[in-house]
């Protein structure tokens, strides 16, 4: 059957469309086992922070709000990374506090904190 033969509106033309117009991806699905056909990983992944984002509109104040995302952009950084956030955040805490000097910061980013071995 061709998309020719079939009424315009009919559902088997839209889904014959549907296929044709994301045929790269089909292909690239089906040449490469990785790809996953789903979205549902990434969907999860990035619930919590769209949560948090509704959540951080009652943080009280602009300065609150963006309080709240520097830390919850640091948490996800963390996972990110493959880093325990409570850890990281304990450890990153105390080396502020004890003095960490500020030429250095870079140095305590979580993807640096995670090649250090200390995740």
């Amino acid at each position: 059957m061709t998309l020719a033969k079939l009424p315009a509106r009919s559902t088997m033309a839209d889904a014959i469309r549907y296929a044709l117009n994301h045929r790269e991806g089909w292909v690239r699905f089906l040449d490469d086992g990785r790809i996953e056909l789903d979205t549902n990983s990434v969907e999860r992944a990035a619930r919590p922070v769209a949560l948090g984002r509704k959540n951080a509109l009652f943080a009280g104040s602009d300065e609150g709000a963006e309080a709240w995302a520097a830390i919850a952009s640091l948490i996800e950084t963390c996972k990110l990374n493959g880093v325990d956030p409570q850890r990281y955040l304990t450890d990153l805490l105390t080396r502020l506090a004890e003095g960490w000097p500020q030429s250095r910061i870079d140095e305590l980013m979580p993807w640096c904190w995670a090649k250090a071995g200390q995740a």
